[in-house]
């Protein structure tokens, strides 16, 4: 029977020395007995994947309302693409791969119903009540949120994991929130935490790449002139003649999004390892001493991301289609919040509780946050159409 002991002294004999071992945490808000057969970011990672959030996930918009296909990337399969490149990403540079694993699947559990629109409709919303942002609240929901545990409120993650989560970022959101001094600003992040925010950014463009083809919005001409998908594409096509395979545009498509994804992921691993061979970082402290970012995509292929993404905002996520989705969850979220916050005898037992807790706008969006696409829509036909059963 492997213990957790032996599981700590692998990480010790196997991890980089940049790399941040379970046995060294800083631990948890609410002190808890170590797990027999478990490290903590296992847990942690446990305990993020039993959540109610992340089972939300699956019924939350990424780019394409959840109604309209089977097929299109919800938050859930988003969240998982990008923790399977944050493992990859880890092991090869020698760094803790459930660290890496636990901030990445709990880094989208703030996200509202229908995507970012939704986010930017809460963010109206609550000017003058604290904001919203999805990363502030994603670690309200695994700090309050979260009921499994009679002991606390939350999944009491460990500090590195909430960390990660955090993204450093110093918002009067964060202060509204009480989150901007609960972490050493002054410190860089876990080169775990900076591999889970590269993941998140490297799934994301090339699955909403890959949607938009599915859907229609772009098509594989509408590509050429973008000089990452131009390389890849001359080289998925030269490998296709080379073996006399199938040539049809759905193949096509799925060898060109795997061959850039692939590619980013090895020019990720190779530039952050001569980065910090050149930097001479040996150690944890070097990690938290350094000035700029030490994961990091080379020049040529981030200046060609950033290409990729300009592309996907003007073409995708500006598109008329999208466009309509977005305004159509604005108004969804906008209506929902002003009946409940005028009304919130509206509100469900569990969030009238809530709500004299946490003060009547927080709770509110605090309700609205943790909803599915579905739901929303559900409650905004029985709060407004007047046939619609109760």
């Amino acid at each position: 029977m492997l213990l957790r002991r032996e599981l700590e002294a692998r990480e010790a004999a196997w991890l980089a020395p940049w790399a941040m071992p379970s046995a060294a945490s800083r631990g948890r808000v609410h002190p808890e007995p170590e797990h027999a057969l478990r490290g903590a970011y296992q847990r942690d990672r446990e305990r993020v994947m039993h959540s109610r959030a992340f089972r939300r996930l699956e019924y939350k918009t990424q780019v394409f309302v959840n109604h309209e296909g089977d097929y299109y990337r919800t938050r859930l399969t988003h969240t998982l693409e990008a923790a399977q490149i944050a493992r990859t990403v880890a092991r090869a540079l020698r760094l803790n791969e459930d660290l890496a694993e636990a901030i990445t699947l709990a880094h989208d559990l703030g996200h509202p119903p229908f995507g970012h629109a939704g986010a930017r409709a809460l963010a109206r919303l609550l000017e003058g009540h604290g904001g919203f942002e999805h990363n502030a609240q994603a670690l309200r929901t695994v700090d309050l949120l979260e009921r499994r545990y009679a002991r606390f409120r939350g999944l009491n993650l460990t500090w590195e994991v909430r960390e990660g989560v955090w993204k450093r970022r110093d918002t009067p959101v964060a202060r509204a929130l009480g989150y901007a001094d609960a972490f050493d600003r002054a410190q860089a992040p876990l080169l775990e935490a900076q591999v889970a925010d590269l993941a998140d950014a490297i799934a994301y463009d090339h699955h909403d790449l890959d949607d938009a083809l599915k859907s229609g919005l772009l098509r594989l001409d509408d590509l050429r002139g973008l000089a990452l998908v131009d390389a890849a594409r001359a080289r998925v096509e030269a490998r296709i003649a080379e073996l006399g395979g199938d040539r049809a545009e759905r193949v096509l498509r799925q060898e060109l999004v795997r061959a850039l994804v692939g590619e980013q992921v090895r020019d990720l691993i190779e530039h952050t390892h001569a980065r910090l061979e050149e930097l001479g970082v040996r150690s944890l402290d070097d990690v938290r001493a350094a000035a700029a970012p030490l994961v990091a995509l080379s020049p040529a292929v981030r200046q060609g991301k950033l290409e990729l993404e300009r592309f996907l905002l003007e073409r995708v996520y500006r598109h008329w289609r999208v466009w309509r989705s977005v305004h159509k969850a604005e108004r969804f979220l906008a209506a929902l919040y002003r009946e409940l916050v005028a009304d919130p005898r509206l509100l469900p037992d569990e969030y009238r509780e809530w709500v004299a807790e946490a003060g009547l706008e927080r709770g509110v969006c605090d309700y609205l946050a943790g909803m599915t696409d579905r739901y929303a829509q559900r409650e905004y036909q029985k709060l407004f159409e007047p046939f619609e059963p109760m």
